[in-house]
């Protein structure tokens, strides 16, 4: 019978995707059920695999860690390298483009082919790639990668193909950007330096041509040595020995001088006339001391030396401080002939670049703005204004300014909730910036036709919550929520404060929005709720709080007599949590020497505060400290707007608030929800022998998921188990019973630890059987109360000083061990079958940023031993005895989910009522039903009744997502109540009334009768049951080697699909009833916990997680966005006419050198240079050729453009050269005429006469 079932679960969960009948599943039990069968469900299925294709869209923030600066003058695009390999193209607002290196090798620095289409990137594997950017996703064209040299520098000289890179050996080489071929033309460092130098020179940091000519090349070398390179005569020109090393070099334009930055903190100036010292040295921030000496400083980093036509010129570097100003921030400096302005960063300065008006080394240069890029921000300063303000960012680089500690998505948002939100935060917005235009203003960005409404809310860990618009695949700024404001400033030393000792007490761990009511819930690390309402008014409000006390009693012991008495509901005193209806306590309540007791661990404020529009705390909930132990997290919460109600849970049980009535309607554990439907018996607990101290189990860190690893997020848990990576630690863990905890190896060593009991068995059981099971081969289904299984092999029965210790499982129950997943976070690694339960516990805890605290587990047991460990994990078997046994369940059964929706709680049931769908951390799914009334005035005068729970279903693993559709396989939504502004003027002809919007199961009932269906997802398995008759149509077991970290019913092409996102990097979507398998990739090799815990999918298939500490990644499983990708993204390359040089005038051009005539094809092509060895470089070739790239990447009319512009480049050189020619022959007829004139004239003159 077994086999058969399984063999009709498999046939169920790959139906196609036609016409749905009624498979005879069983029931949830997993038994035969009497039951009759339910009448024909007709669901015409549409999804297809084919409609899916996994894909990144665009990536917004901060570049984590940047590394190197780029800028295009003439296409006016900005390219930021970062140390992990990828590199942003930012242009207009909406123009961002994110490429990443395959060997994600940090970025060294960028080169731009300018107003070519093309980047330069060297990397630190001292590889160079070329890549284009005429293509809205740019390639690499070609890759070299040097073999025996390491790269340090490079410059590319405008309009010209030959790359200049300079080496850690002092060497210089050139580059064909063409062809990426090495010349063989190399300039040898013992060549550069005259013979008689016996030191090395060290590396290059400086490459550039000289302005006044493109045959000479200036080299910089770390130590101190400069020499310009005649490239023509392969010598140098001048060689210049100074003793402080160069950090950069900078021209003026005339190409006469240039500026040099040393390690001193000093600015040198040399004269090509006299390079035998500098004409000047200036220490801008050297203060002359009393004795005359010069105070040491800081290495002025980088120098940049700008030309104005109409001012004096501009010196701006970084660095060059003195050392005695300990603790100043790092600055940028700029000098603008005698005034001298510091500008005071929050973050050290990564690199720094002028913005000029022209391209030309050899003209004015004109800056305009300065780009200054920061470890962790990006800022522009305007130069054409003395007071030098900056520009407001259009880019979202502000994510990270505070840690992100969880996200939110919403697709397809009501379209008036964008423009009301950005109405409210504008008026919040700093002022006192540029008032020109963002100078960063290249590349061209259409809306594009698929677009909606897209929101993107982050919280973060100083508890400000931030909402985005996220419409087209764009990031902007809407509003920004703090949530601290609702609380008192703790004052530091006192009381909870100096005991709670964390730096963020109101991080955000969690939010529920509703768009359609505009009602917000947060979840703050502390254990509180706040719960928000929107208004467009100001106003003076009292904040509500509300305390609960949610913290299992284990003092309080039931008794096997008083169970077998009550088996429905403990007494209130006895087992379950207690509501309390208080505000908070005040800071001195609880005292250094007395136990905490209920006492929150914030203090709201308890007066009338004035609120500005936007949204406004009504109600917060806390919960209490209980007997000196800090709250539990909370693990779970949903609100709805139409029931005006607000459930949440954590470890320790379920509480539900009526928000509108500001009263606690539910506050117990567990355990105490199965009342009469738990099919289980359960032994309690014994007593805690020693309570832990309150600092042991106090608010520990939860988080190094964001970059600054020292700031850490406060967790009411302890780690259960410090894991150790060593194999007899792996193997210990494994031969341990599920509730024993992982000590150090000295206490499995000491004999003098022996267990303890857990209570005695009832009289009426007979002889307990032992046995472990793994939770990858449970089959999760619900068994009779009778049924008992048992592991194959001799049971143990370890006996201690005290009895023996009963360590079971209940029928098809995970251990607990493994069922903690979703109330217990934080992962590193996926787990295998060789890694065993210490390897996915400690990923668990890592991924939840909570782990499971239970009473007993502070006692150990003696490990039990299984030769046959095989038998065990692959076996499942039930008991042929009639005997019953007691389940011993662990007293912390999370709650992981929450869901309010109308719905049948019981078989019987004819209506849909409100329900309560709660989802455990051991894949028990409780359905409780609600009577709230439906008149306003009875609505806030009647009490919610809530009814004992219903319907109890099973599933593997930890119950994570419920959705529910109609018999047609359309997706129902939650009720809500439609926003209503509770603070705007009293109309009397239009009174303020509710107006709720309800989605019935009904909608459907002409096609298939009463009922709905429910779709339940855990971390291991899926499960479509049909209501009220809770049968279960439809199994499929997601994963075996790892788990679901984020499932998801989403709305998707018409139709609904569930999709699922794995430990192990894999997304994977489902087809709706039926659980066929559309799609499942391998998005990442391995899952971190920053990416587990900002995980989320939204609808029209896209999600989004947190890929850096400081960035947003966006990605899309559907094939059609996929498909108009391109037409949403934006152009990084539009043609546009090259700027014309300067006239020089003929003087200039005749007598200031021949740069013009410089041909450097003749000089480093392979006839002349010959072939570099091949041994020094390996031509890595790219997708294609540059011409294959540019035709595939543009349009025709493009290409004729681009064509056309060429033509009229070259038109307008040779016309430039033509009327050269003619000045010049005009010119020399003048001169020949004048001297003929004077020969004329002096031929018949004696000697004498002159």
């Amino acid at each position: 019978m077994k086999k058969f079932r399984k063999v009709l679960d498999g046939l169920t969960t790959s139906s196609p995707g036609g016409t749905i009948g009624s498979p005879a599943c069983g029931s949830t039990a997993g038994t035969p059920t009497a039951a009759p069968t339910p009448k024909e469900i007709d669901v015409q299925e549409t999804l297809v695999s084919e409609n899916f294709q996994l894909c990144k869209t665009v990536r917004h923030g901060f570049p984590y860690q940047p590394t190197a600066l780029a800028f295009d003058p003439v296409q006016k695009i900005l390219a930021i390298g970062s140390r992990s390999g990828g590199v942003r193209i930012l242009g207009r607002p909406g123009v961002d483009c994110f490429c990443q290196h395959e060997s994600g090798s940090a970025v060294l620095q960028l080169q731009f082919l300018i107003n070519e289409g093309a980047l330069v990137t060297a990397c630190a594997d001292d590889t160079l790639h070329l890549w284009n950017l005429r293509q809205r996703r740019p390639a690499i064209l070609h890759s070299l990668k040097f073999n025996r040299e390491r790269i340090t520098f490079c410059h590319l000289p405008f309009q010209s193909k030959w790359l200049y890179v300079g080496t850690e050996r002092g060497n210089t080489h050139i580059v064909n950007i063409e062809s990426f071929i090495l010349s063989g033309y190399v300039i040898m460092w013992n060549k550069a330096i005259e013979l008689s130098t016996k030191t090395h020179p060290g590396p290059v940091v400086h490459l550039s041509d000289s302005p006044k000519d493109e045959g000479k090349l200036l080299i910089g070398f770390e130590s101190g040595t400069i020499v310009q390179w005649d490239l023509r005569g392969k010598k140098a020109d001048f060689r210049i020995y100074y003793d402080e090393a160069i950090h950069s070099v900078s021209w003026h334009h005339e190409g006469k001088q240039f500026m040099c930055s040393h390690s001193d903190g000093s600015l040198t100036m040399w004269n090509l006339r006299n390079t035998s010292k500098p004409f000047q040295v200036t220490f801008p921030h050297g203060k002359i001391q009393k004795d005359g000496r010069k105070e040491s400083c800081k290495p002025i980093l980088k120098v940049e030396y700008k030309t104005s036509r109409n001012s004096e010129p501009f010196v701006i570097f970084s660095g060059g401080l003195s050392y005695d100003k300990a603790g100043r921030r790092p600055t940028l400096t700029i000098m603008h002939g005698k005034a001298i302005t510091v500008l005071e960063m929050d973050h050290p300065i990564v690199e720094f670049m002028a913005l000029c008006e022209t391209p030309y080394n050899n003209e004015v240069q004109e800056p305009y703005a300065v780009v200054v890029l920061l470890e962790k921000d990006l800022i522009v300063v305007d130069l054409t204004q003395s007071n030098f303000p900056v520009f407001e960012n259009p880019y979202p680089m502000d994510i990270h300014e505070s840690p992100v500690t969880c996200t939110a998505y919403f697709a397809d948002c009501p379209p008036d909730i964008i423009p009301i939100l950005y109405s409210i935060g504008a008026k919040h917005k700093k002022t006192g910036y540029s008032q020109k235009e963002w100078p960063i203003s290249g590349g061209t960005w259409t809306l594009g036709s698929h677009t909606y409404p897209e929101i993107i809310i982050t919280g973060h860990a100083d508890g400000s919550i931030k909402f985005w618009d996220a419409s087209a695949i764009t990031l902007q700024m809407l509003y920004k929520l703090k949530t601290s404001k609702v609380f008192e400033k703790p004052k530091p030393g006192e009381g909870r404060a100096a005991e709670l000792a964390e730096e963020d007490p109101f991080a955000v761990q969690m939010v529920s929005w509703c768009p359609q009511s505009r009602v917000f819930c947060v979840v703050g690390i502390s254990a509180h709720i706040i719960l928000y309402r929107f208004s467009k008014y100001d106003a003076n409000t009292q904040i509500v709080s509300l305390d609960v006390r949610l913290q299992f009693e284990s003092e309080d012991v039931i008794t096997p007599s008083e169970n077998e008495n009550n088996p429905c509901y403990s007494e209130p005193g006895s087992h379950s949590p207690q509501p309390h209806h208080q505000h908070a306590a005040s800071p001195g309540s609880g005292t250094s020497d007395s136990i905490k007791d209920s006492i929150p661990c914030l203090k709201v404020k308890d007066r009338v505060v004035r609120v500005p529009p936007g949204y406004q705390a009504e109600l917060v909930i806390q919960l209490l400290w209980v007997d000196g132990e800090p709250p539990q997290q909370i693990t779970s919460l949903d609100i709805n707007s139409a029931y005006g109600l607000l459930a949440f849970g954590n470890c320790n049980g379920l509480a539900v608030v009526d928000y509108l009535q500001k009263t606690i309607l539910l506050c117990m554990s567990t355990l105490d929800l199965y009342g009469a439907a738990d099919p289980y018996q359960r032994l309690t607990r014994s007593p805690r022998r020693n309570r832990q101290s309150t600092s042991e189990f106090c608010m520990r860190g939860l988080s190094n998921f964001y970059s600054d690893s020292k700031k850490r997020i406060r967790t009411s848990y302890q780690s259960l188990t410090e894991l150790s990576d060593n194999q007899q630690s792996i193997d210990m863990e494994r031969s341990k019973s599920p509730t024993s905890v992982h000590y150090p190896t000295s206490l499995h060593n000491d004999q003098r630890i022996l267990p303890e009991p857990v209570a005695s068995l009832r009289a009426s059981h007979c002889s307990p059987v032992f046995y472990l099971l793994d939770n990858d081969h449970v089959n999760g289904h619900c068994t009779s109360p009778t049924s008992q299984p048992f592991s194959a092999g001799k049971p143990r029965v370890p006996m201690g000083h005290e009895g023996p210790r009963l360590t079971r499982r209940g029928p098809g129950r995970p251990p607990f061990r493994k069922a903690q997943s979703a109330a217990c976070m934080e992962i590193s690694l996926p787990v295998s079958h060789t890694e065993g339960y210490a390897s996915r516990r400690a990923m668990l805890q890592q991924f939840h940023g909570v782990t499971m605290y239970s009473h007993d587990e502070h006692h150990t047991t003696t490990p039990y031993c299984w030769s046959e460990r095989e038998s065990r994990e692959n076996s499942f078997s039930r008991s042929r005895s009639s005997s019953v046994s007691s389940i011993d369940r662990d007293t912390k059964e999370a709650i992981t989910t929450l869901q309010f929706g109308e719905s049948y709680a019981r078989k019987n049931d004819t209506l849909p009522t409100p329900c309560l769908w709660v989802g455990t951390s051991l894949g028990v799914v409780l359905v409780i039903p609600m009577s709230i009334a439906t008149d306003q005035e009875e609505r806030m005068e009647e009490p919610v009744t809530i009814g004992p729970s219903g319907a109890v279903l099973m599933l593997k693993g930890s119950v994570l997502h419920f959705g529910f559709l109609d018999c047609m396989g359309a997706l129902i939504q939650s009720p809500y109540e439609v926003w209503r502004d509770l603070n705007a003027p009293e109309d009397p002809d239009r009174p303020r009334r509710r107006k709720l919007v309800h989605f019935s199961p009904f909608s459907s009932q002409d096609a298939c009768g009463e009922g709905h269906l429910a779709v339940l997802c855990s971390e291991r398995q899926a499960k479509v049951f049909l209501m009220p008759s809770q049968l279960c149509l439809f199994v499929h077991n997601i994963t075996e080697s790892s788990f679901v970290l984020r499932a998801d019913v989403v709305p998707v092409y018409n139709s609904v699909c569930l999709a699922c996102f794995c430990a192990n990097g894999h997304i994977m979507t489902l087809s709706l009833p039926s659980l066929r398998p559309l799609m499942d990739v391998n998005y990442m090799p391995l899952t971190d916990m920053r990416i587990a815990r900002t995980f989320c999918f939204a609808n029209g298939g896209q999600a989004l997680y947190l890929s850096s500490p400081t960035e947003i990644q966006r990605i899309t499983y559907s094939q059609e966005m996929c498909d108009n990708l391109q037409e949403m993204l934006g152009e990084l390359f539009t043609p546009i006419e090259t700027p014309e040089a300067q006239n020089r005038g003929f003087l200039k051009g005749f007598f200031g050198g021949n740069s013009h005539n410089f041909d450097r094809e003749e000089l480093f092509g392979e006839a002349a240079a010959g072939k570099a060895s091949r041994s020094l470089a390996q031509h890595i070739p790219g997708q294609a050729g540059m011409e294959g790239m540019k035709v595939a990447a543009s349009g025709a009319v493009g290409e004729l453009a681009r064509a056309r512009i060429a033509l009229d480049e070259r038109g307008q050189r040779l016309g430039e050269l033509e009327d050269r020619t003619a000045v010049m022959m005009t010119s020399a007829e003048t001169f020949s005429k004048h001297a003929h004139e004077l020969m004329l004239k002096c031929k018949d003159k004696k000697w004498y006469q002159f």
